[in-house]
């Protein structure tokens, strides 16, 4: 939402005046009286604008004209094939040697692989790999490593964990730091930026199921045979329309008979040599994935296994040009929960098994409207069994929880991340929020766990 404010304070005759808004549109009034006038204008693209505003009184017939420059906050997505940019084991886009202990290594970003010098944001699938020890990864803008009491994914020794992150990108460079007193090999996979022109805005969608090979859902029934793959119609499926550039999903592997990988991709092109979620055998685990959508509205599902292996796609958002929704990264990661701690509106504690938490989240934006989607690093924590966590938004009200008249919401199917006993599991959740800013965070496990949400931005209508 953009504001123009201009003062009449010196004038007392009824003035005439349009405003241009310069992307088509045009506004006209009656400014009558003395003082200082608001207006507000929603634009459908981010980029610059120029505002012209003109003023005539009618009574002298005396007119001026004003040119304002306007730039909405925000940017917008354009896809990328999925592309390596880094992997410490090669030598790619860093030196080829483990990042040490309680180290960092920076990512040139901009200029690199196509991505514009000016990109603002970055969508990377960041993996961990060749661990001897417990630790945690956090990624942040710039050259150097500032600190953070945040983190990206946390792993153990012998783990490989990948987490799909978006990091605002300062000095062309995004900075990647082993929180671990060990070294490990890193890895990051780029599928698309943002930046502040116009390209794909971003649509919220409520969780829904769009493939289970497990029941023959969006594909064919039966395990993805090892080295194999499949396709999934997205466009005009699950609330997705056509014409999307690319979807945003929950990807999900189980029932493993052997270690490797799946590979999310657009149809139509060749794999990549890039994994969108890891896993080892028996393993049940979820990555978030940003993929571009192919032109036939298609995505690809590879399973980089010798062996089969399950998956599960679960759709909550798509970008396209009609959407218009524009990503505002926060300057930094903010934690707004961690049950471990006590917090304004909760005492310390985990979420019960087969229950909720409902999150407050006040989106860090100035706009006083709800934001059309959250961008969160969720992370369960002292897990004492097998469970799945579900987020979704809620649809009671903050004051229906005060007056306890609150209606409990359905138990979602959808699932955001995986665990086993003994782990620390992260993942990237975009949702949108409730009524009045809630999101619903589901411990659908029969053991209780403890839960950490870090807010990375959110998306908004300007």
């Amino acid at each position: 939402m953009h504001a123009l404010s201009y003062d009449i304070s010196s004038v007392a005759a009824a003035l005439d005046v349009t405003i241009a808004w310069g992307d088509g549109t045009t506004d006209k009034a009656t400014a009558a009286g003395a003082g200082r006038h608001n207006t507000h204008h929603s634009y459908a693209e981010v980029g610059s604008h120029t505002v012209t505003v003109t003023v005539k009184d009618t009574a002298h017939d005396i007119t001026a004209v004003k040119e304002i420059k306007a730039a909405p906050d925000g940017t917008e997505f354009t896809p990328h094939a999925p592309t390596r940019l880094l992997d410490t084991r090669a030598g790619l886009g860093a030196a080829k040697a483990k990042v040490g202990g309680r180290s960092s290594v920076a990512l040139k970003v901009g200029g690199a692989a196509q991505i514009p010098a000016d990109v603002v944001a970055v969508a990377l699938n960041v993996t961990v790999t060749n661990t001897t020890d417990a630790g945690h990864v956090a990624v942040q803008p710039g050259k150097e490593y500032i600190g953070s009491g945040t983190s990206n994914l946390n792993y153990v020794a012998g783990q490989t964990v990948p987490n799909l992150v978006i990091v605002p990108v300062r000095d062309g460079h995004v900075q990647m730091f082993n929180g671990g007193w060990a070294p490990v090999d890193l890895i990051a996979d780029v599928t698309g930026y943002f930046t502040a022109s116009a390209a794909s805005g971003y649509t919220s969608l409520d969780p829904v199921r769009a493939v289970d090979t497990r029941e023959g859902l969006g594909t064919a029934k039966g395990r993805v045979p090892g080295y194999g793959s499949f396709e999934v119609d997205i466009a005009e499926r699950h609330g997705v329309p056509k014409g999307v550039t690319a979807v945003a999903l929950n990807l999900t592997v189980t029932n493993p008979q052997e270690a490797g990988h799946l590979t999310a991709y657009p149809s139509g092109q060749a794999a990549p040599s890039t994994s969108s979620v890891n896993f080892a055998a028996g393993q049940t685990a979820a990555n978030s994935v940003i993929v571009p959508v192919g032109l036939d509205g298609k995505i690809t599902i590879r399973n980089g296994s010798w062996s089969a292996a399950d998956a599960v796609i679960d759709v909550v958002g798509y970008y396209s040009p009609d959407s218009r929704a524009a990503f505002q990264p926060l300057v930094e990661p903010y934690r707004v929960l961690d049950t471990r701690e006590k917090s304004g509106y909760r005492e310390r504690g985990p979420i019960a098994a087969r229950d909720y938490l409902a999150l407050p989240l006040e989106a860090y934006s100035p706009s006083p409207d709800p934001a059309d989607g959250l961008v969160l690093n969720a992370t369960v924590t002292n897990t004492k069994g097998a469970g799945f966590l579900s987020v979704a938004p809620d649809p009671n009200r903050r004051a229906d929880y005060a007056m306890g008249v609150v209606v409990k919401p359905p138990r979602p199917v959808a699932s955001a991340l995986n665990w086993t006993a003994g782990t620390s599991v992260p993942n990237l959740v975009q949702t949108s929020a409730g009524k009045d800013e809630l999101v619903d965070f589901w411990n659908q496990g029969w053991e209780d766990v403890d839960l950490v949400v870090d807010c990375l931005g959110f998306y908004e209508s300007d």
